[in-house]
């Protein structure tokens, strides 16, 4: 069976988070508010391994995009989202996508470049497979380099961002958690 968008957004809402998180986010008024990364990918993982939907999500990433460049626009947002989700146990990584190249390079030691978009963060991710983001106001999902990696549990190198060091500790990361995902080299 050829994993499709719809069957991937019917496992990921089966985390009751990532539910929540679709049914609540777009109160916040956000533009290109993008539901990403692990709360995804990792539910599909689980499924096939008969666990938990949630189990081995360490965040919950949530991306947007405002031209307000400034820490103080970001802040009320997470604030707002602090408030929005306090009775969810789960941690909320909630970014403006526009700001990541002020503060990434003294955070990681590694230049970033200043993005167009919140598609573009999803698009940076390591592993290629791994590029899925679920647009909580249209219900389209982003997923550029499809989804046949997730489902066949191939982890590979994203050409847009490679990066082989960063790109084996995520990969090795994800194995050690789902130690049927294989590294392609």
């Amino acid at each position: 069976m050829t994993m499709t968008v719809e069957t991937l957004v019917s496992i990921a809402m089966t985390n009751p988070i990532n539910r929540e998180l679709a049914i609540r986010l777009p109160a916040l008024g956000l533009d290109q508010c993008l539901l990403t990364a692990g709360c995804l990918f990792q539910a599909v993982w689980n499924h096939q391994a008969q666990l938990p939907p949630g189990w081995g999500v360490k965040d919950y990433d949530v991306f947007y995009f405002d031209p307000d460049l400034s820490w103080e626009a970001e802040d009320d947002v997470i604030r707002r989202a602090r408030q929005l989700f306090q009775d969810l146990d789960a941690n909320i990584e909630i970014r403006n996508q526009a700001r990541v190249h002020l503060w990434y390079q003294e955070k990681f030691g590694r230049a970033y470049p200043q993005l167009q978009s919140a598609r573009e963060g999803v698009d940076r991710y390591l592993i290629a497979g791994t590029c899925i983001a679920l647009d909580v106001l249209t219900g389209e999902v982003h997923a550029p380099y499809g989804l046949a990696d997730i489902q066949q549990g191939v982890l590979r190198i994203n050409p847009k961002n490679p990066q082989p060091d960063l790109f084996l500790h995520k990969a090795r990361s994800y194995q050690s958690r789902w130690p049927w995902l294989t590294i392609a080299h």
